[in-house]
């Protein structure tokens, strides 16, 4: 095989079902960043053994996929098999899936001491101080529980939303619409002199970078209160 070259495996029962991939491509694939698993392929057989090259029966195919079809049966090997990735890969991985979990922390959460969003940079450091490992194949969002119970005696945090009352002049609100919109518009009501007065509720820890955008777009003229 190429250098490059690498088997994906799975297993139903007692039989192994085995495909020659692309070790970069696969990886895109497992990834997200590639999306047709007939592009990740080296060969278009699915094999017993492909390092004898034994091809797998149709029939076994068919009873553990369901379907014989060459892309559906790739994609499903790709997706629930065993496909071996490069210690640099793995690395890449965890690293963007670390990322995602301190995103998805900073963005939903308080220091419940302070009320204040928890930056991203204190998450970091806490989880690193309580030296969290995280898992480069499982969804960040299944991760954060995990993560926020070894980081909680270092950083309190508290999952919770904000409510928003938000007054924008007449003039900003052409502007400003589109931003109420992305942060949680629930109500709106138009003022006799063409202002807009706002009712929204988002997570919260992304009140800061509301009234950052609020603020820029207004040139600071909104009326912004948490209710």
């Amino acid at each position: 095989m190429p250098s490059k070259t690498v088997i994906a495996k799975y297993t139903h029962g007692n039989e192994t079902f085995e495909i020659l991939v692309d070790a970069d491509l696969a990886f895109e694939f497992k990834t997200g960043k590639r999306s047709d698993p007939l592009t990740v392929l080296e060969s278009e057989d699915i094999f017993k053994d492909a390092r004898k090259g034994t091809r797998q029966s149709e029939e076994k195919i068919k009873k553990a996929f369901g379907v014989t079809e060459l892309r559906k049966v790739a994609e499903l090997i790709l997706k629930n098999g065993d496909v071996p990735i490069t210690t640099e890969q793995r690395s890449r991985l965890a690293e963007e899936k670390r990322k995602q979990v301190v995103d998805i922390i900073a963005k939903n959460s308080i220091d419940p001491r302070t009320n204040a969003p928890n930056p991203p940079l204190r998450i970091e450091n806490a989880m690193r101080e309580a030296k969290v490992s995280i898992d480069p194949f499982k969804n960040a969002a299944e991760q954060v529980e995990q993560v926020v119970k070894k980081i909680n005696m270092l950083l309190p945090i508290k999952f919770t939303t904000v409510k928003i009352e938000a007054t924008i002049p007449a003039e900003f609100t052409n502007r400003c619409y589109g931003i109420l919109k992305q942060f949680g518009l629930k109500s709106e009501q138009w003022l006799a002199n063409g202002s807009l007065q706002a009712m929204l509720e988002f997570p919260a820890g992304m009140q800061n970078d509301f009234f950052d955008r609020i603020n820029g777009a207004t040139q600071g003229r909104a009326n912004v209160r948490i209710l």
